[in-house]
């Protein structure tokens, strides 16, 4: 399982021309699920990113959760972070690490479970949908979290 986290102001999120998810301040998360992952990585990241002490306190700060700072998430399916670029002479992505989309989702929707179970807000993209996503960064501040 591997994930950019990313702290946005806004964050939104269209398929087909039609807007289908949008967040204020908050996380934006790109989430890829691999071969193998399990029911315990999907619990262990949504704990994980619940308490991730990543925006600012009142001295400026990252020391406040999203849970603290009152955010929202927006946790987007993109099988491309399952991927790798390889070493030799060719130049297309592996994507062979990918997860079935069946279980894949199985995770991401586990994922997003267990998010609202820590009393967040989180939006969701369209599994397996061609999404554009407009975002204002907040930072910038990315991180990639693996597990």
């Amino acid at each position: 399982m591997r994930a950019l986290i990313q702290r946005t102001f806004e964050t939104k999120l269209s398929v087909d021309g039609k807007l289908i998810s949008s967040i204020p301040s908050g996380l934006t998360v790109f989430l890829g699920i691999t071969k193998g992952d399990t029911e315990a990585q999907a619990d262990y990241f949504a704990k994980k990113l619940s308490n991730l002490r990543i925006f600012r306190d009142e001295n400026d700060k990252m020391n406040l959760s999203i849970k603290q700072a009152g955010g929202e998430i927006l946790l987007v399916s993109q099988f491309s972070l399952a991927g790798t670029l390889g070493k030799g002479s060719g130049n297309r992505p592996d994507f062979g690490q990918a997860e079935l989309p069946e279980r894949a989702l199985e995770l991401y929707n586990r994922v997003t479970d267990k998010l609202r179970e820590e009393g967040l807000t989180v939006k969701n993209g369209v599994f397996g949908a061609h999404m554009f996503i407009e975002q204002q960064q907040d930072g910038p501040l990315s991180f990639v979290f693996e597990c």
